[in-house]
């Protein structure tokens, strides 16, 4: 087990003139797991093949338990990755899958088999050693993967999107396991995701990456209640919250006919930054149905998910979703009336940068 430290570590591929990953900086610590999260072409993946070797560094540096990686080969680094592709040998029992790198090595018969058969017990494999990947289950042969990597015993578990492969049921199931498995190991662990539910689930820490760049570097409950920008606001949270750029008026800020009161905290910070119009966020959880008072909308959606239900409404050109009672939710295009929890948290953000405000 190590830590791993990025420092100003970017890439550019051949060809390109942006950077894939610009400028990384990341500390993180011995046994912790840590998700890359973020969009297609954010460079999660390309940050996480850096720490592997499977791509060049070209400025900065990574270590990994003190040493300097830049220029060392994969196979000299001590890491184990599991794909999203589980890249099984079909013609192999799952036996022979998890201990073919040991087998490499040189390693023993009999070291190989116990160290196979521990890995089994920790993945509940042990009754299928004995058959071929194609009698396995999606879920099954992603736990092959991860038990090849286990066997090996490595100072870091790399996994690109491992969860990908599979269905929803599945998918929900399998990281439960992984997130488990990795607390049972203490292994350090960096984890790439596009599923924000994932890394929020499963992550001691989360760094959110766009256009290469890092966002936000923290845990989950921070990220969700205080985003450092509008992007990590917007991504994060599912639905994801309501983010819209609104005029500010005297006391709040205006949605549709209605002034959306503000505290005095918050409107001094939008007098010392010199705004007309702020970019104005608030969770959809964050948002409730009153008979009175609030900002009047109308209905255009209603989802229903049994225990709660989800209200997509509109305020003249602004939209807004808020969780609600599913057995009191209103009807399709009825007028309704929306009003900040007594609790609820406004994030307001700089309209041009995104920068958070207050």
């Amino acid at each position: 087990m190590a830590a791993i430290t990025y420092k100003n570590a970017s890439c550019i591929y051949e060809g390109s003139d942006k950077l894939a990953v610009d400028n990384l900086n990341l500390d993180i610590a011995d046994g912790e797991f840590v998700v890359l999260v973020g969009p297609s072409g954010s460079g999660k993946s390309t940050a996480l093949r850096m720490l592997a070797g499977l791509e060049d560094i070209d400025e900065g540096a990574i270590e990994i338990g003190g040493k300097d990686m830049t220029g060392v080969p994969s196979k000299d680094r001590d890491i184990a990755m599991v794909f999203q592709n589980y890249a099984l040998y079909p013609n192999k029992t799952v036996a022979e899958n998890m201990g073919f790198a040991l087998k490499l090595r040189g390693v023993s018969a009999e070291e190989r088999r116990k160290k196979v058969e521990n890995a089994a017990k920790i993945l509940d494999l042990t009754e299928h050693l004995d058959r071929k990947p194609a009698k396995l289950s999606g879920g099954q042969r992603q736990r092959v993967a991860m038990g090849r990597a286990i066997v090996r015993e490595p100072q870091v578990f790399c996994m690109d999107e491992p969860l990908s492969n599979l269905d929803a049921k599945l998918r929900v199931q399998t990281r439960t396991q992984i997130a488990a498995l990795q607390r049972r190991l203490g292994t350090t662990t960096v984890y790439v995701t596009h599923d924000q539910v994932e890394a929020m689930t499963m992550g001691d820490r989360v760094a959110v990456l766009r256009f290469g760049k890092l966002q936000q570097f923290a845990a989950p409950n921070e990220l969700y209640d205080r985003p450092a920008n509008a992007f990590v606001a917007g991504f994060i949270g599912s639905p994801a919250m309501n983010l819209v750029t609104l005029p500010i008026a005297p006391g709040g800020v205006k949605i549709g006919e209605s002034t959306l009161e503000l505290d005095r905290e918050q409107l001094s910070k939008l007098t010392d930054a010199g705004l007309s119009e702020v970019t104005f966020g608030i969770r959809p959880e964050q948002l409730e149905l009153t008979d009175s008072g609030g900002v009047e909308v109308v209905v255009d959606l209603v989802e229903d998910l049994g225990s709660e239900a989800f209200v997509y409404t509109h305020a003249g050109d602004v939209e807004l979703v808020a969780r609600c009672n599913p057995r009191t939710a209103p009807k399709l295009a009825d007028t309704a009336r929306l009003r900040r929890h007594p609790e609820g948290a406004i994030h307001l953000f700089h309209p041009q940068t995104g920068e958070r405000l207050n």
